[in-house]
Formats: C-alpha cells, sequence, structure tokens
C-alpha cells in the first residue's frame, strides 16, 4: 500500500485534476490544497493497472468522516442531478479528498467551520476500471474473480500463409473489398 501521503490516480482521473487547476484557480483555498496534494504525491497508473481497492472517478465507496458512521457514496467529475444524496463530486473537498486513496487508507481536510476531519475509506463498493476488467476476463472466459487473464491463450481464425505465395496476390487480398470505388470525381 502506498504511503499515508501518496494516492493512486488513473491517467484520466489525473488529467481531470491537472485541468481542474489550471482551468479554475478561484477555487476555495481548501480545495486548491487538497487539488496540490493529490497532483503532487499521486501514483499515476494506466486504468488496467490500478488495485480493485483504489478509489477512481465514477466509484462506490464507503467511506468514514472522524468516527462517524460509514457513507457509501458515488465519486462523480461534477455536479449531476438525479440520485441525490448517492453522489460526491470532486468539486466538493471530501470528494476530492477521497479520489486516489485507497481501502484504509485516510486524509485530514479542514472541515466547513474549520475544523479538522479525517476521511477513510472503509471499503470500495465498486470500481469501473475493476468491473471492465472483470468483463474482459469474462469475454475471454476466464473464471469470474480469478487471474486468469495473463494466461488466455489466442487461436488463429485466419491464416495470411493460406494465400498464394505471390506478394502481390497478398496485397491485392488484404485490400480488395469487392467494391470497385474510383473515387471523387474531378468535377
Amino acid at each position: 500500500m502506498p504511503n499515508i501521503d501518496s494516492c493512486q490516480l488513473t491517467t484520466k482521473d489525473y488529467t481531470i485534476l491537472e485541468v481542474m487547476r489550471e482551468r479554475h484557480p478561484a477555487r476555495t483555498q481548501t480545495l486548491l490544497t487538497i487539488l496540490h496534494r493529490k497532483i503532487s504525491s499521486a501514483l499515476v497508473m494506466f486504468r488496467e493497472d490500478i488495485p480493485a481497492t483504489v478509489v477512481t472517478l465514477s466509484s462506490r465507496v464507503a467511506y468514514r468522516v472522524n468516527d462517524g458512521p460509514a457513507e457509501t457514496r458515488i465519486l462523480t467529475h461534477g455536479e449531476m442531478r438525479g440520485l441525490v444524496g448517492m453522489l460526491l463530486p470532486i468539486t466538493n473537498p471530501r470528494g476530492l479528498a477521497l479520489l486516489g486513496l485507497a481501502e484504509g487508507q485516510s486524509m485530514t481536510i479542514p472541515s466547513a467551520d474549520g475544523s479538522p476531519e479525517t476521511l477513510t475509506v472503509h471499503e470500495v463498493v465498486y470500481q469501473p476500471e475493476a468491473a471492465r476488467r472483470e468483463r474482459l476476463k469474462l469475454a475471454l472466459g476466464a473464471e469470474p474473480g480469478s487471474s486468469q487473464l495473463g494466461r488466455l491463450v489466442l487461436h488463429v481464425v485466419h491464416r495470411s500463409d493460406k494465400l498464394q505465395d505471390n506478394a502481390e496476390n497478398k496485397v491485392m487480398a488484404a485490400f480488395d473489398t469487392g467494391f470497385d470505388d474510383p473515387g471523387p470525381s474531378a468535377a
């Protein structure tokens, strides 16, 4: 697990944070401070490599504020309508603080009244990147929840050496679609 001051971000999430910093310099000081901490401490990963226990955009996360009960929210990019009480945008200090944290990891931020509050990720209930990997495994025939994705075997469905050995025939076969379009006319 990364140290307490670091976070793990997908390339997409990191880019969104950089754009937020560049395009919205008039944000509150609290948001600017959290944004700077996230960007400067981020370990940036491809979506295929991000652990399933890390909060990414569109993740459903159960978290605690100080020692309070766990709350579950869906982390969103911006303000959204619908699902009232279920969404937590990263334009909110709590949402931004949770982005990139792993299960069990915490971040302390100032609350609305200025007192410190500690947010702790209890569980990443759903992460879109992990769900995508599971769908890919199923589509490729791996068992759900297994780590067989790296061991799957590809099967040849067409071999180019079935064509004649003549190089011209191979090139023609690759581009022959059966449609004879002369292209745009010189009108």
